[in-house]
């Protein structure tokens, strides 16, 4: 009997032991990484954002041993080139920078509070890209910008993201897009105007957010001009509906 009682705890000692061992050897810092394998043309270094809860990420790190990170940690490229710092409690993130493999920063996260946090994007060049305020795990208030250091998109949601405020755009040269504007909260109505590249008015119309469909409906009277600013048309909607 005490052989068995020592053979099965022996087993469990060395089955752990083998399952701490494999699952060491996928966590993110215990390798180096390709920049292919990191960093996306559009959206960045955003591998470390699933260990950062106020983010909407779901996952943990552990450290080769098998538990949850603690503290600062540290993973590079292939190249020896630092790509992320960051500060693990219990494996999940509170704070951390990337790196492009030409050293210059990436992005910055921090945790603000349990429901508050802050993420800055940079191009590989060193200028801004994008500031993001999250709230409740989704993006609040957005500003991104184009590399020519122009504002691109401005968007701004109310509370746990209920609806939009305002979700604002702008051509590369500086002229507005597109401006979408809460101007009666109580009756979730907005003011809608879309531009031509050269400035001149393309739509202007109301929208109402109708919470049972979650959407922005044309409503009332709605203008359509050529590329001059002339009026080419005037119609009426009704939740989204042509009317007449």
């Amino acid at each position: 009997m005490m052989i068995l009682r020592l053979l099965i705890v022996l087993f469990f000692i060395g089955t752990s032991a083998f399952a701490q061992n494999n699952y060491a050897d996928q966590v993110p810092h215990l390798r180096k990484f390709k920049s292919s394998e990191v960093v996306d043309s559009a959206y960045g270094i955003t591998f470390f954002d699933k260990m950062a809860p106020s983010l909407g990420g779901d996952s943990l790190r552990y450290d080769k041993k098998g538990y949850s990170a603690q503290g600062w940690i540290e993973d590079y490229y292939e190249s020896g080139k630092l790509l992320h710092k960051g500060f693990y409690v219990d494996g999940e993130l509170r704070a951390y920078k990337n790196y492009y493999e030409n050293d210059q920063q990436e992005r910055t996260f921090r945790m603000i509070d349990y429901k508050h946090s802050e993420v800055i994007v940079y191009y590989p060049d060193g200028k801004l890209k994008s500031q993001i305020h999250y709230y409740a795990k989704a993006p609040q208030k957005e500003i991104d910008y184009y590399r020519n250091g122009n504002i691109d998109m401005v968007e701004e949601n109310y509370g746990d993201n209920e609806y939009l405020i305002k979700r604002n755009s702008f051509f590369e040269n500086g002229y507005v897009e597109t401006v979408f504007e809460l101007i009666d909260k109580k009756k979730k109505t907005y003011t809608h105007k879309d531009y031509f590249e050269n400035g001149k008015i393309k739509e202007e119309g109301m929208l109402k957010f109708y919470k049972d469909r979650n959407d922005y409906l044309k409503e009332g009277e709605w203008k359509t001009y050529d590329d001059q600013g002339n009026l080419k048309k005037t119609e009426q909607y009704q939740a989204g509906e042509l009317k007449g």
